[in-house]
């Protein structure tokens, strides 16, 4: 198990630390199990795709859940999110239920997207995830868009853009953050920089040691932190959504974090050292945050291993209720497909 996290504050008094002071030990809990359920639901879709039951590929996030729940643990369902194709987290942190995101995987009609979206582009409106798409940096311009709406409609909601460390090399990232530093737009743009493209590191990629320090150019905070700590990601997330909700405009969030596994499921890792693999497995962020909600006493190790064995019985469960699900029809295959031309 990783050593305690760096922090040794109190969660409660003056001195206890923000995330710890904002929420309650059931909110806690649940922050936990969450971060399980990503866990144990995309070793389970990695397994069923390495058994055959599954087809096409997958962008795994095992080792960055600290970074999605962080960031939505505290979002309401009309606060929008865009997401990315490592985007299993951030559905979950917004409340998907995973049977609907194994049916969706399996291609089955009860999937969020009936089958049709895939690993990479699960959406769910009623909880405001705005979906996921395979386009690197194809969300900034989707969150930014939403963020103008929410202004329009002159209500307190916030819109977030997860995105990786390769999009911010990307024109639709400059124009997005330029927009909405000259309008001030209730937007929050979470760079989830797990230190590599599809084989290419940050380092040789980007011209900047810290992708936050572009905020500068566009009027907004630009602020840096573990992101394999939920509490550092979640006081960050604390002060952007207040900023927002405030109407005082964005604000940029690197979140440094790492995946331990390959970009794709077709990546065999020949450019990364297993010593580096294995250090960041040792920064592990589930392990590590469950240690700290028992050294503080949130709960005891007999309620930790409860919160696991619920996780494996929902993920079970959801598997199973996707294996059964409804296979297509053939008559259904030009359903949900539109173009702008007329019929002939």
């Amino acid at each position: 198990m990783p050593a305690s996290p760096k922090t040794t504050s109190s969660i409660k008094g003056p001195n206890a630390r923000p995330f710890y002071a904002k929420h309650n030990a059931e909110q806690l809990k649940e922050a936990l199990r969450r971060m399980w359920l990503i866990r144990r639901f995309e070793e389970m879709a990695e397994d069923s795709y390495v058994r055959g039951l599954t087809h096409g590929t997958m962008h795994l996030s095992i080792g960055q859940e600290a970074t999605a729940i962080g960031v939505c643990m505290d979002l309401t369902d009309k606060d929008y999110i865009t997401s990315t194709h490592r985007g299993h987290g951030h559905c979950i942190g917004k409340g998907a239920e995973v049977r609907y995101m194994f049916a969706e995987f399996f291609g089955k009609e009860e999937g969020y997207c009936r089958g049709r979206g895939g690993s990479m582009h699960i959406a769910d409106p009623a909880t405001g995830n705005l979906g996921a798409n395979g386009i690197v940096g194809g969300g900034l311009p989707l969150a930014t868009g939403a963020a103008l709406a929410i202004k329009q409609r002159k209500t307190k909601d916030v819109a977030v853009c997860f995105f990786g460390d390769g999009a911010n090399n990307e024109g639709a990232f400059h124009e997005s953050l330029n927009i909405a530093g000259v309008w001030k737009l209730p937007v929050i743009y979470v760079c989830e920089n797990n230190q590599y493209g599809m084989s290419v590191s940050t380092a040789r990629s980007t011209a900047v040691k810290d992708v936050a320090t572009r905020a500068a150019g566009y009027d907004m905070p630009g602020v840096v932190v573990d992101g394999n700590s939920i509490a550092d990601v979640n006081e960050a997330m604390m002060a952007a959504m207040e900023r927002a909700r405030k109407g005082q405009g964005p604000t940029l969030i690197e979140c440094k974090t790492y995946r331990t596994k390959g970009h794709s499921r077709s990546d065999r890792n020949r450019y990364r050292s297993k010593d580096e693999i294995e250090d960041w497995k040792q920064r592990d962020p589930i392990p590590a945050f469950e240690y700290d909600l028992q050294a503080h006493g949130v709960m005891t190790a007999a309620e930790a291993k409860a919160i696991r064995a619920g996780v494996e019985k929902e993920i079970e469960e959801a598997f199973a209720f996707a294996q059964a699900g409804t296979n297509p029809t053939p008559d259904s295959l030009l359903r949900d497909i539109y173009t702008a031309g007329s019929a002939a």
